[in-house]
This record gives structure tokens, sequence and C-alpha cells, in this order.
């Protein structure tokens, strides 16, 4: 497309509405405004000038400032619904059917609607990184659409600019010095805008005084710190950025680390300390029998040798040994393990005697592993226990089949089939916790509970957050743009001395008009130069005239 050419002689691209040089109105909308629109300089924006290919459609729907707060509405929105219910990580569960059953036992068929919407596994649905991508994508390009032709525009800004220029200014004067000599205004208006702090450029008869040109950047700024911040927030999803596991791990017990490749932990004691003090009354009512002073894990962290098959528990050096309290993690290679939750006494083993009904003869004792139980106990030749079905928390019948409602054994149940020499082809019994056995009433010999062994669990979260410094940047440059976008402003101050001794004066700022006003109170007294007019306030106070005289 051609470029504009204007009366000057000065070729500017098209979309331009102030001629680069003088500042001329180059289009018939700018003509007919009496104050013309200084929010870019008049200068193109591409968004505004080019609509044909699909690249400049792209371009124009994310440039445009209503689709971006759309998407900050709708990114609000979404990331709120997140909070109505805990998050899948807050949640004690393992399975995905432990999950499910969580939210609907808790909080009914909202749950139940809200986990099978995906609601509570939120930020890390691809929809909701998605929506967070195209956020910042709106920011960028606004960002530069706009961005670039202001930067550009002020960095090149000319001393001189055309009568039609000054006059469409929201500020303006013209006429002659009110006393002194004429001959010596620039210089008195120079001297008092430098003592302003104002940065004074001169082109024979003209002068431009400017101050704070950095508070135009603050919003870009503010732009920068939030696509920081966003790109922070979106790392946290690529592995080895972000980790923020848990696990439970039994005392005596090895495991392999969530989130940590290469690392297991061992637990060796888990140790609670409670107060002395009896807890009050209203703690009583709660169900609270002791306050814990401390809760800590004794552990020892390993890592896998080098060249050894993930997962071999044989082939690991020791790196660390340490004890876990409440605000005192295990920190190793950035990450960090905390003390976060205990279980008491949960089953370990439980033994079994196998005896005769009648005469109460013993033919011997097995003991289970409740986290790893074997197939089948074998207490002498022609002897043993076969353990057809393990159920680690009994949660009743369904359709004649015992449920478990977790893995984890609050309440084993099991199926035994009992081989003995005299009854070679087996007999069959199930047995509870705090119930009696249930044998078929031909059966010879029953499983008696002999005693049981218990141990402590401990509740670790692991985390490790290389996207933190990411984030304080980001928030950093964020508050800083606001800052200055919100405590600066832009202010200029055209002169010019026609041939005849007439001034020419013009005033603009970004915002904040009060205090330009107040400076050039303070020039106009110092230079004598003839008074400025607000012509935004006169023509408002036009309409309030013709409003009461209706």
């Amino acid at each position: 497309m051609e470029k504009i050419t204007c009366v000057c002689g000065h070729e500017n691209p098209v979309g331009t509405n102030l001629c680069e040089k003088c500042g001329r109105p180059l289009t018939e909308e700018t003509k007919a405004q009496k104050i013309v629109d200084m929010r870019y300089d008049g200068s193109a924006i591409r968004s505004k000038t080019y609509n044909k290919s699909i690249v400049d459609k792209v371009w124009n729907f994310f440039s445009s400032v209503k689709v971006g707060v759309s998407l900050i509405i709708i990114t609000l929105i979404a990331s709120a619904l997140g909070t109505i219910f805990p998050q899948e990580f807050y949640v004690q569960a393992g399975t995905e059917a432990e999950r499910a059953l969580y939210y609907e036992q808790n909080y009914g068929s909202i749950g139940k609607v809200y986990y099978e919407l995906g609601l509570s596994d939120l930020y890390n649905s691809w929809w909701y990184q998605i929506l967070v991508g195209l956020l910042g994508i709106s920011i960028i390009v606004a960002s530069l659409d706009r961005g670039i032709p202001l930067y550009k525009s002020l960095k090149n800004q000319r001393v001189k600019r055309h009568e039609s220029f000054m006059k469409r200014q929201r500020i303006v004067a013209s006429g002659s010095v009110t006393e002194g000599d004429p001959a010596i205004t620039l210089d008195l208006v120079e001297e008092k805008m430098v003592n302003l702090r104002y940065k004074v450029r001169r082109d024979g008869n003209a002068l431009l005084a400017e101050k704070n040109r950095f508070a135009r950047s603050g919003p870009y700024i503010n732009h920068l710190g939030l696509i920081i911040f966003l790109l922070g927030v979106m790392l946290r999803f690529v592995p080895g950025f972000h980790v923020d596991e848990s696990m439970w791990i039994r005392e005596g017990e090895m495991r392999a680390i969530p989130g940590m490749d290469g690392y297991f932990l061992e637990n060796e004691q888990f140790i609670i300390e409670t107060y002395e003090n009896d807890p009050t009354r209203a703690q009583i009512e709660q169900g609270v029998s002791a306050i814990a002073k401390n809760y800590q894990t004794n552990v020892k962290l390993y890592k896998q040798a080098e060249g050894a098959v993930p997962g071999d528990l044989e082939n690991v050096e020791l790196v660390k040994e340490y004890s876990i309290r409440v605000n005192h993690p295990l920190q190793y290679d950035g990450y960090s393990l905390y003390q976060m939750d205990y279980r008491l006494n949960e089953l370990k083993t439980m033994t079994f005697d196998l005896t005769h009904k009648e005469s109460g003869e013993s033919l011997g004792s097995i003991t289970i592993d409740l986290t790893n139980p074997e197939k089948e106990y074998v207490l002498g030749e022609d002897t043993k226990v076969i353990l057809v079905g393990y159920y680690p928390d009994f949660s009743g019948l369904k359709n004649g089949e015992p449920q478990t409602a977790s893995p984890n054994p609050n309440n084993p149940a099991f199926v035994f089939k009992k081989i003995t020499p005299d009854k070679p082809d087996g007999e069959v019994s199930f047995v509870t916790i705090g119930s009696a056995a249930i044998e078929a009433e031909d059966n010879e010999y029953k499983m008696s509970f002999k005693n049981v062994e218990t141990r402590n669990v401990s509740g670790l979260t692991i985390r490790k957050d290389v996207t933190i410094p990411i984030l304080i940047v980001g928030g950093f440059i964020f508050l800083l743009g606001l800052a200055i976008g919100s405590y600066w402003n832009h202010r200029r101050l055209w002169v010019q001395q026609l041939e005849d001794g007439t001034i020419l004066l013009a005033a603009h700022t970004n915002k904040n008009w009060f205090s330009i006003k107040k400076d050039l109170d303070a020039v106009t007294e110092y230079a004598h130069l003839p008074h400025y007019v607000d012509q935004q306030e006169e023509e408002e106070e036009k309409k309030r005239e013709g409003d009461d005289a209706q």
C-alpha cells in the first residue's frame, strides 16, 4: 500500500492520522476533531490499518481490547470454579475410582458432576492451559500493536509543529506576551521549564519541553511482567520445573519418591510428642484427646547408583539422613520433603491359628503381611492355608462379593482355604475384624485370631519449584509498571514564536491535567505568556449552559 504524503512533503505510513513531521491531520476524521486524539500521537496502528489477509484478521483479533478483557474474565471465572471444592492434589486418594468416590461422598451429586467435568483437576487441564496461553498471546500482540508505533512516534517527534496541530490540543494559547521583551520569551520559557525538570529542545523559533516520557511505557512494562508471570505459571506444568506430590510411607518401609526420579526414602521411625496439659472442653467435644507438640519422621534418603535399573532398591547409595519435622523439611537437590500428616497404629501384620473346632488342637500359625500378603502358607506336610481373597478395607458385600473401600489395611477381611490331611479338598472360612469367622457347619477346622502388629505411617509432601524466581521477577515487573503508569505522567509543552511576535502555545499530558496546568501557570507568569484555555472544559461548560437553557 502506498504511503501518505503530507503537504509538508513527508511520507507517512498508511494509517497515520497526524503527520510525523509537522503534525497536520491526514484523515477527514482527524480534520473534523476539535481536540485531536493523542493516545498514540496519531501514529499508524497495524490492527487499525490492515484487515485483508488471514494474518491480519488473527492479529486484529488478539490485539482487540475487548477480546483481551473477555479472556481475562473467562480465565478468572474458570479459576474461581476450581476453588469451589478442593483440587485432586489435596485429596488423599490414589486411584481414579477413589477420587470419584471422595467427591461424591463428601459433596453429593454436585461433587460427582464437579469431578466428571474435570473441575477437580482444573489447573492441570489442557483447556485451562490453552486459555492462559491465549491470554498471553493477546497481551503480547496488543502490546506490540500499540507499543512499537508509540515508541517510534515519541522517539522521532519534531520540535516544530504545524499550527493546525497546535490548535487541536486540549490546552492552547495564542497572543502576544503580556509584558517584557518578546525577543527573550523563548529563553525565559526554556529557563523556567528546565527549573521544573523538563527536558527542553529548540529548533529556531520553536521549543518543545518534555517531562516523564518513561511514564508512557508503564502499561507495557505492566504487560511484560504479566507475560513473564504467565510464562512461569505455564512452566509449572513442564516436567522438572514444578513438583508438588505427596506420599504415605510406613515405618521400616523404603519407597521411591514420587516426583524425584532416582531417589528413594526409608522411614526409620515416626515420633509423636504431646503436651502434658489436658485438652480443653471445646477440644474434647471436637474429639481431640491429646494435643500434638511435635511429630517427626526419621528418614534416610538414597539415590540410585549410575547404570542401575530404575526401581532397583539394591543398587542405591545413602546421600542424607534427616529428621523431618513440621516446618523443618528435608532439602536436597532443589527438592523439599515436608512432614504434613500421620496415621498412628496402622495394622502391619495379623496372626491366625489353624485349629480343630472340637479339640482346640492347633495345627500351626500363619502371619499375614497386610501390605504384601502371600498366596499360600505351608504349615506342615499336607497342611497349608491358601489366601483366596484379601480385602484391606472391607466395606461390605455387593451382589454377594466382598468389597474394599481402599488399598489401606484399615478393616481387613480374608477368605481362607484350609487344607489338612483329613480334608485334602479344603474348607473355606471368611474372617473379618471384630466379628466371628464365618465357617460352614460341617467345617472341622477354623481360623482363630491370635495377635496383631501395628506401625505408624507418615504423610509427606514433596515440593520443588524452579518457577518461583520467574514468578517473583514477573510480579516485580508488573508492580513496577503499575507504579510507573499510576504515579507519573507524560507532559509536553510546545511553544512557537511567529514572525509577527505572536506566541502560539499548546500542551498535552496523558493524564492528570491538573499537574501540567500547575506548571503552565508557573511558566506563564515567569515568561509573561498569553493566558491558556482548556478547550475540553470550554466545550463542557457550553454544553451545560445549553442544557440549563433548555
